[in-house]
C-alpha cells in the first residue's frame, strides 16, 4: 500500500509515556471559549493531580503533554489526529504526548460542525477541530516562551522552541516545558496568536505513531466490555422479535432459578435479566418466557417492502434538485437509457457490540461507554433516570467500532442501561448492560433500504443532456431531534451524493419519495452516499457505454469545472494503469468517483470472475483529496478500512425480514469481509493546502460501483441489486 506523500509503513510499537499519576500534581492547563473571550490559565493542584475540564491541553511538570480529546476514538485515528494538531503548534515532543477523553460538556467541547452538541460523526473530527486545536497549541507555546523570557530577562523574540524545550541560543540556556509550566500558568492566555507556516510543519503530514497502538497492544486500553467494578451486576435484554411489539406479560420463574441471576425487571424496551456475571444473565434470559403484543408491529417481509418501493418510484417524488427540464431533454434525446438499483437494509455490526456501565443514585448518574454522542446521550440518560442533564456524567472510553451505530438520537443502549439501573432501585450499584452479537444484528437502526430509478438521454454524438433520478426510502432524521435537517420534505441524508452530483449535465432532476416502515433506521458509514454513489456511478458507467465512450474519459469530460474531483479521477486512473492493455479474459477493471464530507475519492477496481460466476476483487487503487493530510498513515488506514467495509456490504451484506422478523443472527448469516477476500489496496493522497476534511467514511462510497463496473467489463452483466451473492454472474 502506497501514498503519494510518503510510503506508509505501519508502526509496530513504540515506548508509551505512562500517566503522571497522583504524585504529579501541578500542570499548565490551557482552555478558552471558541467565541474568542480571553481568560487566565490557572495552575491548580488537586488531590489526584488533575484539573477542571475547561481545556484542550495540559502540560505537566514531568514534561508530559496531555491533549484532551472531545471526540471518541473508535478506531478511526481521532486521538492521533487531534494530538498531532495540538502538538504541532505547541512544538511538543511526540514521545511525551498522551490523550485523555474530554468529559461530557457541550459548552466547552462542542463539535463545531454540529452546533452546541458534543459528538463524533460525519467525518468531522479533524475538520471542526483544525483551527480550534491549532490555536490551543499555539497559545500554550507562547505562554511557555513568555515564562522563559521573563525568567531569563531576554526578549521573547530571541527564543525558539523544539520538541518540548525552549531555547535561547545566544546564552545557551534551555528549559523544558515541564519546568516552565508553573510560571506559564500564571500568565494570561493571549487573545491573538500567529499560527505556524505550513512549511514549518514537523508533525502534520508525517507518520507519527498512533497514540492508541501501545495500549491496544499491551492490553491496557479500556473498552466498555473491559470495565468492571466490585459488586457490579451484568444485564442482558430480551427485546421484541418484531419492531413495534411490546411486552404483554412475562414469566421469570425459570430465569430466577439460574445460579447467579439476581433479578428480572421490565423496562420500556423489553425485559432485562440481571446477574452476577454475563453468563448467568445470558442463561437466565434463555430461560425467560415473554408473551408479546404484536398488534402494532411491523409484519411485512423485506421483499414486500421493496415491491412497494418499486411502485412508488413510478410516480414523481419531491424535488431535491431541478435544473433545466430533464424529462423533456430525455424525451427528445437521440438515445435513452434507464436502470433501477435495489439496496437492502444493512447492519453496522461493530466488533464490540453495544454496551454501557451505569452507576445511578437518586441525584446522579455516572456512565462509562464508548460514547459517540455525549450531549444527546446525556439528555436521554437524564430523561430515563428522572434527572437533569447536568446530573449525568459520562466517561468516554475506547469504542470497538461504531460506523454510526453508537450515535443514535434515542441513545437506545444508554437509555436501556439507565432504565435497568433505575428499575433495580437506583442504589448506586454499578450495572453493565451487554448486548450480544445476536442482539446487535436484531437490534434495528439499520442503513435504510432504498430503491433508485434512473433515466438519461444522450445526443447522437454521445453527450449527456438529461438525467432523472428518483429515490425511494426511509428518512433517518424525521421524528428525531435532527428533524430540522429535513427541508421542504427532503431529508438531505437520503439524497446526498445524488442531488449534489458534480457532473456538468444541462438538465437534471433528482426526486425523493420518503417512506415509513416499522423498521428503525440510522446513518451508516458514509450515510446517503452508501447507496447514492453506487446508483450514480453505476448508471454513469451505463451512460458511457451507451455513448460508446471510455468510462474514465466520459467522466473526465463532465468534470472540467470540478478540478479537485477531476484530479483524483486522473490520479486513480493513472496509478491503476487504466490506459494500458486490456486485462485477460475473465478479468475486468472499473472506475468510480465520489465526494463525501467534502473529500474527493476515486477508485479503480480490478476483479476476476471464475467459471462459476464467483467474484474476487483483486486490487483497488484509490486516490483521495482530503485537504491537509494530518497523518498519511491514518488516512491510508481509513481508506483501506473503508474499502474493506464497503466490499463486505457489496458482496454479502443484507438484513432481511420475514413476517417482520430479522432472518440473520450472527456473522454466519450477516457476513462481513474476511481477510482472504481483502484485495491489494493502493492509496494515493493528493497534496493539498486546503483545510482537512473527512476521511473516516468517504473511502466507502466509490468501491461498490467501481467493483460493479469492473464486473461489467469482465462479464458484460450489470449488477442492479445488492448484495452480489444474490446475483448470477455465471
Amino acid at each position: 500500500m502506497t501514498t503519494d506523500i510518503v510510503d506508509v509503513q505501519r508502526p509496530s510499537r513504540r515506548t508509551f509515556l505512562k500517566g503522571a499519576g497522583a504524585a504529579a500534581a501541578l500542570a499548565l492547563t490551557v482552555g478558552f471559549e471558541w467565541a474568542g473571550t480571553s481568560r487566565r490559565a490557572v495552575a491548580a493542584e488537586t488531590a489526584n493531580g488533575t484539573f477542571a475540564p475547561n481545556a484542550f491541553l495540559r502540560v505537566g511538570p514531568d514534561d508530559s503533554v496531555t491533549v484532551i480529546a472531545k471526540h471518541v476514538e473508535m478506531g478511526q485515528g481521532a486521538y492521533t489526529g487531534i494530538a498531532t494538531i495540538v502538538a504541532e503548534e505547541l512544538d511538543a515532543d511526540w514521545t511525551h504526548v498522551r490523550v485523555e477523553s474530554a468529559p461530557a460538556d457541550a459548552k466547552r467541547y462542542a463539535n463545531l460542525a454540529f452546533g452546541t452538541i458534543q459528538g463524533t460523526g460525519g467525518s468531522s473530527a479533524m475538520a471542526n477541530s483544525w483551527m480550534q486545536l491549532r490555536e490551543a497549541g499555539a497559545k500554550a507555546r507562547i505562554m511557555l516562551v513568555t515564562a522563559a523570557a521573563q525568567q531569563w530577562k531576554v526578549p521573547a523574540s530571541e527564543l525558539r522552541t523544539e520538541r518540548g524545550v525552549v531555547y535561547h541560543d545566544a546564552s545557551g540556556k534551555r528549559a523544558t516545558y515541564g519546568s516552565l509550566s508553573t510560571a506559564a500558568a500564571a500568565l494570561p492566555v493571549p487573545d491573538q496568536v500567529t499560527l505556524k507556516d505550513r512549511k514549518d510543519f514537523k508533525l502534520i503530514g508525517s507518520q507519527s505513531p498512533r497514540v492508541d497502538v501501545p495500549p491496544k497492544t499491551d492490553g491496557t486500553a479500556q473498552f466498555t466490555i473491559d470495565v468492571t467494578f466490585p459488586g457490579m451486576l451484568v444485564a442482558v435484554m430480551q427485546r421484541p422479535p418484531q419492531f413495534g411489539a411490546t411486552v404483554k406479560s412475562f414469566d421469570a420463574s425459570a430465569a430466577k432459578t439460574v445460579p447467579g441471576v439476581v433479578d428480572v425487571v421490565q423496562v420500556p424496551r423489553g425485559v432485562a435479566v440481571v446477574g452476577k456475571s454475563f453468563w448467568a444473565a445470558k442463561q437466565g434470559r434463555d430461560a425467560l418466557k415473554v408473551e408479546w403484543d404484536d398488534s402494532h408491529a411491523e409484519k411485512r417481509s423485506s421483499a414486500d417492502i421493496m415491491a412497494e418501493y418499486r411502485k412508488i418510484a413510478d410516480k414523481p417524488g419531491l424535488p431535491a434538485r431541478t435544473e433545466g427540464d430533464a424529462s423533456k431533454a430525455i424525451q427528445g434525446a437521440a438515445r435513452k437509457i434507464s436502470a433501477s438499483y435495489e439496496f437492502p437494509y444493512l447492519a453496522h455490526a461493530p466488533m464490540e457490540p453495544l454496551d454501557a456501565v451505569v452507576k445511578l443514585t437518586a441525584d446522579s448518574c455516572e456512565i462509562w461507554a464508548g460514547d459517540q454522542f455525549q450531549t444527546i446521550d446525556q439528555a436521554n440518560a437524564a430523561r430515563a433516570a428522572g434527572l437533569q442533564p447536568q446530573q449525568v456524567s459520562i466517561h468516554t472510553l475506547y469504542a470497538g467500532g461504531s460506523f454510526g451505530r453508537r450515535a443514535n438520537p434515542g441513545s437506545d443502549y444508554i437509555s436501556e442501561a439507565v432504565s435497568i439501573a433505575k428499575a433495580l432501585g437506583a442504589n448506586g450499584t454499578p450495572v453493565k448492560l451487554q448486548w450480544t452479537r445476536e442482539d446487535d444484528i436484531h437490534g434495528g437502526l439499520y442503513r435504510p433500504m432504498y430503491f433508485h430509478k434512473l433515466e438519461a438521454g444522450l445526443t447522437r454524438d454521445g453527450k449527456l443532456v438529461g438525467w432523472q433520478h428518483r429515490i425511494v426510502g426511509q428518512s433517518i432524521v424525521a421524528d428525531t431531534p435532527f428533524a430540522a435537517m429535513v427541508k421542504n420534505g427532503i431529508d438531505g441524508t437520503s439524497v446526498e451524493g445524488a442531488a449534489n452530483i458534480a457532473y456538468a449535465i444541462p438538465n437534471i432532476s433528482v426526486q425523493l419519495s420518503t417512506t415509513r416502515t416499522g423498521v428503525p433506521v440510522l446513518w451508516w458509514r458514509v450515510v446517503g452516499s452508501s447507496h447514492t454513489a453506487y446508483a450514480v456511478e453505476a448508471f454513469m458507467d451505463e451512460a458511457a457505454h451507451a455513448a460508446g465512450k471510455d468510462p474514465y474519459t466520459f467522466r473526465r469530460d463532465l468534470l472540467e469545472h470540478q478540478p479537485r474531483m477531476r484530479a483524483v479521477l486522473d490520479l486513480a486512473a493513472q496509478k491503476a494503469g487504466w490506459s494500458n492493455k486490456p486485462l485477460p479474459r475473465g478479468k475486468g477493471r472499473g472506475i468510480a468517483v465520489a465526494e463525501a464530507f467534502h473529500t474527493y475519492v476515486a477508485q479503480v477496481a480490478e476483479v476476476s470472475i471464475d467459471k462459476d460466476g464467483k467474484v474476487k476483487v483483486d486490487r483497488v487503487v484509490c486516490a483521495v483529496d482530503c485537504g491537509t493530510a494530518i497523518n498519511p498513515d491514518v488516512i491510508a488506514a481509513q481508506i483501506e478500512g473503508g474499502i474493506g467495509f464497503g466490499l463486505g456490504a457489496v458482496l454479502y451484506g443484507a438484513i432481511t425480514l420475514k413476517d417482520g422478523r430479522i432472518e440473520q443472527n450472527n456473522f454466519d448469516g450477516y457476513r462481513v469481509l474476511r481477510i482472504d477476500a481483502m484485495p491489494q489496496v493502493e492509496v494515493h493522497i493528493v497534496p493539498s493546502t486546503e483545510a482537512p476534511t473527512g476521511i473516516g467514511e468517504p473511502g466507502v462510497a466509490p468501491v461498490g460501483p467501481a467493483v460493479a463496473n469492473a464486473i461489467f467489463a469482465a462479464t458484460g452483466k450489470r449488477v442492479h441489486a445488492l448484495p452480489l451473492t444474490t446475483q448470477s454472474l455465471a
